[in-house]
């Protein structure tokens, strides 16, 4: 794993099924972490793909998870 990990990332929403609730950030670098819709900060637990996001990185359930999608 890359020393980008923690907070202020930038990326994009490439994957989000908002059935399931699941999708994945990218970041300009390429790196790719997965989200679960409570993350997305605005409450709307929906967010379009191509979205540019600024998230935070955490270790959640033994991986790294995207965080705080604003």
């Amino acid at each position: 794993m890359s020393a980008t990990l923690g907070s202020g990332l930038s990326g994009f929403v490439v994957e989000f099924d908002s059935g399931i609730g699941l999708g994945a950030v990218e970041t300009t670098a390429g790196e790719r972490f997965e989200f679960h819709c409570i993350e997305i900060s605005n409450g709307s637990r929906n967010i379009a793909l191509g979205t540019a996001v600024t998230f935070d990185v955490f270790a959640k359930l033994g991986r790294w998870e995207a965080a705080n999608l604003r």
